[in-house]
């Protein structure tokens, strides 16, 4: 893993095999201006840079419709992260919580998520103000805002 920096006082680590339980596909690459975690912000803001979602042509027909929504989730894999954390202590500070208490991108499974706005799309490009995450990470999904998609109504009762 690149970027790994030992762990802090009071951080604990723990002894990882390797993953055979799961296998992702990524759909493209997310392009940003950041290239180190220095430089990248803690959380994106909607008026914050453009950012392009760049994905394999054979994904470009899964855009249609996505146009509609203001807001868009998209998914991505925190592909430098470190993976074996289960205590943190994020500001150096001394106090220590569990990784499942924290919003970091040192995570058993670094998958990232952020709400971003949807600026357009141009061809199998996706161009987003929002994001939080390095230039080449790898996209994992996208999908419309939670509180943006409105489901189907369940039938009425005796209503086939």
């Amino acid at each position: 893993m690149s970027d790994q920096k030992p762990a802090r006082a009071n951080e604990a680590v723990v002894d990882l095999r390797p993953a055979t339980d799961a296998q992702l596909r990524f759909i493209g690459v997310i392009r940003t201006p950041w290239v180190t975690r220095d430089l990248c912000p803690r959380q994106g803001a909607e008026d914050g840079p453009e950012c392009r979602l760049v994905l394999d042509p054979v994904w470009q027909p899964a855009l249609a419709g996505l146009e509609d929504y203001e807001r868009i989730e998209v998914l991505y894999w925190l592909d430098r992260s470190r993976r074996d954390l289960v205590t943190q202590s994020p500001k150096g500070d001394g106090k220590t919580l569990g990784t499942f208490a924290l919003r970091s991108p040192v995570r058993p499974n670094p998958i990232g998520t952020s709400v971003v706005r949807l600026v357009g799309i141009e061809g199998a490009e996706v161009i987003v103000r929002g994001l939080d995450c390095l230039d080449g990470t790898p996209l994992l999904d996208i999908k419309p805002e939670r509180g943006s998609f409105t489901p189907k109504a369940p039938p009425k009762p005796g209503v086939a």
